[in-house]
């Protein structure tokens, strides 16, 4: 949904609840980070609220139309967003890189995570750290990823009436494929979005950060999903 223009734009409105920044937020302080890289920012809600703490902020994501959003937002002016992936980083030296919201699992083919973990690496300084979160595959989030469970019917201003759900369409022995469907009440609109994640194990993960040049710190389950996620922190060797 973050590259349709009329999607990225409810994506906050209908993601008003978002306990897992402010988990994020507390580990920058923690680690004492003052540059902090958002890989996959969507539309800029953690980097624009780190950069109005005064966090030199650099925010990549591949979908213009998120960031197109998330340069409107207070604070925006003060981060340097870039359009692409990882890859497509200028040289920069970061205390903290994050991945948030599941970024991580969206990178299906172990070639594309792996050439993410080595940018991610470079644009650290030695000893910086790497922060992400991914579902741990034995408790099968998935399942709960259907309209009966997902629907919701909400009025947002400006918008209107905005129907959505989600209903899950493919399960492999590694990745989940899913479509949201959106319908706006204002003119009759329906729109659909699929995606695929991409669920590895912890072992899976421990390993190709090692291969990556980073170093497994530790392993911390994830406070607003007690329990459904992994919350890895690295240090770049």
């Amino acid at each position: 949904m973050f590259a349709v223009p009329r999607l990225a734009a409810v994506y906050d409105p209908l993601e008003l609840d978002r306990p897992d920044l402010d988990v994020y937020a507390a580990m920058v302080a923690e680690f004492g980070a003052s540059r902090v890289l958002d890989v996959g920012c969507g539309t800029g809600t953690f980097a624009c609220l780190l950069a109005e703490r005064g966090i030199e902020v650099v925010g990549v994501d591949p979908a213009l139309a998120s960031l197109e959003i998330a340069r409107t937002k207070p604070g925006a002016e003060r981060v340097r967003w870039v359009h692409g992936d990882a890859g497509a980083l200028p040289p920069v030296q970061m205390d903290l890189a994050v991945m948030t919201g599941n970024v991580a699992q969206v990178f299906v083919a172990d070639e594309d995570w792996a050439t993410t973990l080595v940018a991610v690496r470079r644009a650290l300084v030695p000893g910086g750290r790497f922060v992400f979160e991914a579902r741990d595959p034995a408790r099968k989030a998935w399942l709960g990823w259907t309209r009966e469970e997902t629907y919701d019917r909400v009025e947002l201003p400006e918008v209107g009436v905005v129907e959505h759900w989600t209903d899950l369409l493919e399960v492999t022995s590694t990745t989940v494929t899913f479509r949201g469907t959106y319908v706006f009440a204002s003119d009759g609109k329906r729109l659909t979005s699929e995606s695929t994640l991409r669920f590895r194990t912890r072992a899976e993960l421990e390993e190709s950060l090692r291969q990556a040049g980073f170093a497994v710190d530790e392993v911390r389950d994830a406070p607003d999903r007690p329990g459904l996620e992994f919350v890895f922190v690295a240090s770049a060797r």
